[in-house]
C-alpha cells in the first residue's frame, strides 16, 4: 500500500519538472536563443541532435564535421555561465546562480557567410535536479528508499522554487508601496501648494477691498 502510494506521488512530481522538447531549423552563421525563468540553484540539463542536410541524399543526416555552441548567459547581470562547442549530438548542464531569465543560445561551427547549409536541431531542455546515480549502490539501497530519494529531490526542487515566487512577490508588493507612498507624498504637496494659494488670494483681496474702502 504504501509503495503504491509513493509511486502515484512520484508521478504527480514528475509532472512538476519542467522538460521542453522542440526542433527549429538553422543556416550557418545563425544563432537561435531562448529564455528560460529560473530560480536560484536549480540544475538545467539540456540534450541537442543537429543533422545537416544533404542535397545528394536529399534528407538530413549526421555530420562528423558537423559541431554546435552552446552559450548560456543570466541576462540580468550579464554573466555568462556556460560557452562551449559540443559535437552534433551532446549535453551541456548548468546550474543557475541567480534567480531571473537566462539566454540558451545554440549556434553551428560554420564560419562561411556564403554557405547555404540548413540543419535541423533537436532541442530536449530538463529544469529540475537531475536523478543521482545510484547504480554503483543499488544492491544496498532498496526500491523504497530509492523512490524516497527521488520524491526528496523533487520536494527540492519545489521548495526552490516557492522561495522564488515568494521574492518576487515581496519585490512586487515593495514596489507598490513605494509607488503608493510617493502618490500619497504628491497629494499632500498638491494639498499645500493650494492651502497656499488660497491664502495669498484671500489677503490679497483683504488688501484689496480695504484700499478700496479707505478711497
Amino acid at each position: 500500500m504504501i509503495q503504491r502510494r509513493l509511486l502515484f506521488l512520484s508521478t504527480l512530481l514528475l509532472g512538476i519538472v519542467g522538460s521542453n522538447a522542440l526542433h527549429f531549423y538553422l543556416d550557418a552563421n545563425e544563432k537561435r536563443c531562448f529564455i528560460e525563468e529560473l530560480p536560484t540553484d536549480t540544475v538545467v540539463e539540456g540534450h541537442y541532435r543537429a543533422l545537416e542536410w544533404s542535397e545528394q541524399d536529399q534528407v538530413y543526416a549526421e555530420d562528423p564535421n558537423l559541431g554546435i555552441w552552446v552559450e548560456v548567459d543570466e541576462m540580468e547581470s550579464g554573466h555568462n555561465v556556460v560557452k562551449t562547442k559540443g559535437p552534433s549530438d551532446g549535453r551541456f548542464t548548468f546550474t543557475s546562480h541567480e534567480a531571473g531569465d537566462h539566454s540558451i543560445c545554440l549556434s553551428t561551427n560554420y564560419t562561411s557567410w556564403f554557405s547555404s547549409t540548413h540543419i535541423r536541431l533537436y532541442l530536449d531542455v530538463v529544469v529540475g535536479s537531475t536523478k543521482a546515480d545510484a547504480d554503483h549502490d543499488r544492491s544496498h539501497v532498496s526500491e523504497l528508499a530509492s523512490k524516497v530519494r527521488d520524491l526528496n529531490q523533487k520536494l527540492e526542487d519545489i521548495n526552490r522554487e516557492q522561495q522564488y515566487q515568494r521574492q518576487r512577490e515581496a519585490d512586487f508588493r515593495n514596489l507598490s508601496e513605494a509607488t503608493n507612498s510617493r502618490a500619497v507624498w504628491y497629494s499632500l504637496a498638491q494639498i499645500i501648494v493650494l492651502v497656499a494659494t488660497c491664502t495669498w488670494q484671500l489677503r490679497h483681496l483683504k488688501r484689496f477691498f480695504e484700499d478700496r474702502k479707505m478711497r
